[in-house]
């Protein structure tokens, strides 16, 4: 398999790699804009934009966007985070180019048509209601907020319903003005591909335009503040959702950080699985992950569990996270490594898995770090590495807590931290 990356003098990058053997291709544009990108009176705006794409540009109507990816089998979609919007779709091999000229289409030449957008609006406040209805994913935005208050950080893609419903056809524009120019896009391709087939039409179709100066002020640096949220409702499972300050996405500690979750709630043979739902039977779900950005990260513990449980839940987690700072295994740290570099390599058998990777990497990085460097990061871990960074937890780290449901009876997070510290 071979990676090649070529950038236009616009600071358009191109990312590509061939995949023998396959019939198809993952090809997509990937936008370094997404909600931590918004002013305040735009929270919301990045992702309405993302749906704006499919419906109409100069040269094709919504339908016509549709058919003519599905009608050759195909597959298009988009989707929205807090520091970038893609766009992308699955072809096969000969439609790779139908698949490039569908996307940059919606990218360049969209109309925003003020019928289109208030039908658009109407289905983003029903996402908006869906997602306020579903407190496994309410209570992580709301955890976000408490995490990263008053920054854009901290809002939810989404956005609230009063700025979704005030969005008109000149604030799409002028959030595409600032942010959607050559040098903030990536394309990104992987499958059945030519690279200077690929190359020559990007030329053709992104090579005229001029980059775009984003303003020097626009990005908070982010400032980890913490604190609590506890929504009080008459639901069946109290949603525990508790967040500590981690690493951003350069730092090395990236990689230990990683381990630590998984082997605190990566799987089955995580701690906490095995204490809080195994051994204790007090949940039926419950997980560890971290996850990193430009210049902050999270490291994030979720559970769900009853009103009546809800305290020994959250102190058992605790503890649970203090006693990994001591004993740890190295057997535990193994597991979790094995699991980190099969995930990450039964990932790349997705044509669609090594198009995103390829260009998350290149927006981190400005080039594409080896697998093999990648999975020596991860073996270089010890478990003193991942027991002190267990420690550093317990011991400074900000924490924030999101609370929905019958929560009256959940300890503070004040209580919670001192218990962490002890």
């Amino acid at each position: 398999m071979t990676i090649q990356t070529h950038t236009l003098p616009n600071g358009f990058r191109i990312v590509t790699e061939d995949m023998p053997g396959l019939k198809s291709t993952s090809i997509g544009i990937w936008v370094q804009a997404g909600g931590r990108h918004e002013r305040v009176e735009q929270n919301g705006i990045a992702h309405f934009l993302e749906h704006m794409a499919f419906k109409g540009t100069k040269t094709r109507s919504a339908l016509q966007i549709a058919e003519s990816i599905e009608d050759v089998g195909g597959y298009i979609n988009a989707y929205t985070s807090r520091e970038m919007t893609a766009y992308y779709a699955r072809v096969l091999e000969e439609d790779v180019a139908l698949g490039l000229d569908v996307i940059a289409d919606i990218l360049l030449n969209p109309v925003f048509d003020p019928a289109e957008i208030e039908v658009e609006r109407g289905v983003i406040l029903q996402e908006i209601g869906q997602t306020n209805d579903t407190p496994d994913d309410i209570v992580f935005d709301w955890l976000q907020e408490v995490a990263y208050p008053d920054q854009a950080l901290g809002r939810t893609i989404l956005g609230p319903s009063e700025r979704v419903s005030a969005f008109q056809r000149d604030d799409l524009n002028g959030f595409v003005g600032e942010h959607y120019g050559p040098n903030q896009m990536i394309l990104s391709a992987a499958g059945a591909i030519d690279h200077e087939a690929i190359i020559k039409q990007a030329e053709t179709l992104f090579g005229h335009l001029s980059a775009v100066t984003r303003p020097t002020n626009l990005i908070q640096p982010a400032a980890f503040g913490g604190g609590e949220r506890r929504e009080i409702k008459d639901l069946e499972q109290v949603h525990f959702a508790l967040a500590l300050e981690g690493p951003n996405y350069r730092d090395p500690a990236i990689y230990t950080a990683q381990i630590y979750a998984s082997a605190m709630g990566g799987g089955m043979s995580s701690r906490l699985f095995q204490e809080v739902r195994e051994k204790q039977g007090l949940c039926y779900t419950v997980f560890a992950q971290a996850g990193a950005y430009e210049d902050t990260g999270l490291t994030t513990i979720y559970a769900g569990t009853s009103a009546e449980q809800i305290d020994q839940l959250a102190k058992i987690t605790i503890d649970e996270m203090k006693r990994a700072a001591d004993d740890m295994t190295a057997a535990e740290v193994a597991r979790a490594r094995a699991q980190m570099k099969a995930g990450l390599l039964m990932g790349l058998e997705s044509p669609s898995n090594r198009a995103e990777r390829l260009a998350r990497l290149l927006s981190i990085w400005d080039r594409i770090p080896t697998l093999e460097e990648t999975i020596a990061h991860i073996d270089d871990v010890t478990t003193g590495d991942v027991k002190a960074y267990a420690g550093q937890i317990a011991g400074n780290a900000g924490t924030a807590m999101a609370l929905y449901g019958p929560a009256q009876a959940a300890p503070s997070l004040d209580a919670l931290r001192a218990r962490l510290a002890a």
